[in-house]
């Protein structure tokens, strides 16, 4: 079966094609393309992600998007297509919202033919809704087109699942930290597709931190690569101590608003009055940047202990044999790093206390913790049996996995 997946849910287009067999014991996935267009240099340049701007930049990539990703999975038929007037008149109804995208589709279809796709999953949520509709719209058009079933899937479930591309026998119950710009909860994974939400922020993500407190230093967007590449290059402690917010408290919820404003305070504290040549003497310039590295690294610290803390006692709680990472802020290296370490030392405690207990560490490839189309199609191979009627599918933004 292939399986063609629609990813919009925030700034990056992502599509992917996925071949999958059965076999007796798990899945065989291959993976045909994975083709994502990002708007990293967009938010650059406007400091961060808006919808309306977003949602343009959908519309424009992902027809070529598309094309690539069939031509990279060896599916881009050049033969005239064969659709009905009718067809053509209902598929301007259905994009009405996305003229620009209806322009390209309709070049598309007028060139090319149907491809040999059995199955499209496509993400409806949770995200930016304006960006969402986009995608949607671009799976009813192509599922009208074509008479190819379809299948929404959860965004954050896809962070998860898409660790089995690697992994073909996760042990459960399991222990899931997703962790991005908008989102950071612990989940309980009974099994693929029985979730709980444990805990998760009050307020803002760990991504959202990082790219509040990189801004605060004087720093790009996106501020998570930033702070991590001039954490890595800090030498010594630092020389400030940032608070951990809910490190110790016996739930399993986050809180990163409070450290946001610890470093915006103890960043005032530490430029108090500088001389008119602070930005400019090389002395002071080169005093000024090594006073980024050490806020860089120690924010960095801060999110990464609360992270593992919270996570350690959910898997010890809940007697879990496996942890899960996904979402952007898991590309860390070195979050990855501690985390690895870490379960080492926790594994042998573990077992001390029962020898038949093991703990798996599961972790995608670094550009499969970030929004993909792969994930998408991942979730929506273990989601073939749920798909729905095309003109079903409604975005929201809100969706909790497990509900």
């Amino acid at each position: 079966m292939k399986i063609l997946s629609i990813e919009t849910s925030c700034d990056d287009t992502g599509i992917a094609v996925l071949d999958t067999k059965e076999n007796k014991n798990s899945p065989e996935f291959s993976v045909l393309s994975n083709v994502i267009a990002s708007q990293v240099e967009m938010g650059k340049k406007y400091g961060g992600v808006y919808p309306a701007m977003a949602k343009r930049e959908h519309q424009k990539n992902l027809v070529p998007v598309f094309v690539t990703a069939l031509k990279h999975a060896g599916l881009l038929k050049s033969l005239k297509n064969n659709l009905s007037k009718e067809k053509f008149e209902k598929l301007k109804e259905i994009l009405e919202r996305e003229p620009e995208l209806y322009k390209k589709l309709i070049l598309y279809l007028k060139k090319y033919t149907k491809p040999d796709i059995d199955l499209i999953s496509v993400t409806n949520g949770p995200g930016l809704e304006p960006c969402l509709w986009v995608g949607i719209n671009f799976a009813k058009a192509l599922s009208f087109a074509w008479d190819i079933p379809v299948v929404p899937v959860n965004h954050i479930e896809s962070h998860i699942l898409v660790n089995t591309l690697e992994n073909k026998n996760i042990k459960f119950p399991a222990i899931a930290l997703v962790v991005s710009g908008g989102h950071t909860q612990l989940i309980l994974v009974k099994k693929f597709g029985d979730y709980k939400i444990l805990g998760e922020t009050r307020d803002d993500a760990a991504g959202e931190c990082f790219d509040k407190c990189a801004k605060i230093l004087g720093l790009g967007y996106p501020g998570g690569p930033i702070i991590a590449k001039l954490a890595e290059k800090n030498r010594g402690r630092a020389s400030i101590q940032l608070p951990r917010p809910m490190i110790n408290t016996k739930d399993y919820d986050f809180s990163f608003s409070g450290l946001k404003t610890a470093v915006l305070y103890a960043w005032q504290k530490s430029n108090k009055k500088p001389d008119s040549n602070f930005f400019v003497s090389r002395r002071k310039s080169y005093k000024f940047k090594k006073l980024q590295k050490e806020f860089a690294a120690e924010i960095q610290q801060a999110v990464i202990d609360v992270l593992i803390k919270k996570t350690i006692k959910a898997l010890k709680d809940f007697g879990a044999k496996s942890l899960i990472l996904g979402g952007g802020v898991s590309a860390n290296q070195e979050l990855r790093k501690q985390f690895e370490k870490v379960m080492n030392d926790e594994a042998v405690r573990f077992l001390s206390r029962d020898k038949k207990r093991t703990i798996n560490f599961l972790v995608p490839q670094a550009n499969l913790s970030t929004d993909n189309g792969l994930m998408i199609a991942v979730a929506g191979y273990f989601k073939q049996k749920k798909t729905v009627v095309w003109s079903d599918i409604q975005a929201n933004g809100n969706m909790r996995i497990g509900e």
